[in-house]
């Protein structure tokens, strides 16, 4: 019972060494049951890979319900891939497991693993990377920072700030949290 409460309020923190605006990255790793699947608050039509969009000149925004551990969770399309993603205001990065990174198409060597991330379980190894795509409803982001980390390292991957700052905004509150492209 406490490892995952643990787990879940655990902060992970990325010493990235890139360029001058990277500097250290905190992000939180959680764990719980899946939430709901995100709603649409605009016009709705239905995309080929079955995601659900807003329609076309309408401004979107995606509703996600809070799940039992406390948690949002999301489905976002990664590159054309439907991945499961825990959301993580704390998190300055989306980071991603590396079986998630695989899905996706991204292919890091044991090379890349330069940055270091001090997590509750000890530091781990992290390769620094970059998405071309993210859709959420009709919400889509282009050209996301992001990290991988070694397999069995984060059961979750993490949608952060990477992806949320480049949103009109968001908000929490009644159990629910509003996104807004």
């Amino acid at each position: 019972m406490t490892r995952p409460i643990l787990w879940a309020l655990g902060v992970l923190a990325v010493a990235a060494v890139a360029g001058g605006s990277m500097t250290e990255r905190f992000a939180r790793i959680g764990r719980g049951p899946a939430a709901a699947p995100a709603q649409l608050s605009a016009p709705l039509s239905a995309s080929a890979a079955g995601v659900v969009q807003a329609a076309p000149g309408s401004d979107p925004s995606v509703t996600l319900a809070q799940d039992l551990s406390g948690h949002f969770r999301a489905h976002p399309q990664v590159d054309g891939q439907v991945l499961r993603m825990l959301v993580d205001t704390g998190a300055t990065l989306c980071v991603f497991t590396r079986e998630d990174a695989g899905r996706i198409g991204l292919t890091v060597a044991e090379r890349d693993y330069t940055a270091r991330v001090a997590t509750a379980n000890g530091t781990v190894p992290a390769a620094r990377v970059r998405v071309r795509e993210m859709r959420l409803g009709g919400i889509t982001v282009r050209d996301v920072e992001a990290l991988v980390l070694p397999g069995g390292r984060l059961e979750t991957s993490l949608l952060g700030m990477s992806f949320l700052r480049r949103l009109r905004g968001f908000e929490v509150a009644a159990g629910r949290m509003i996104l807004r492209g």
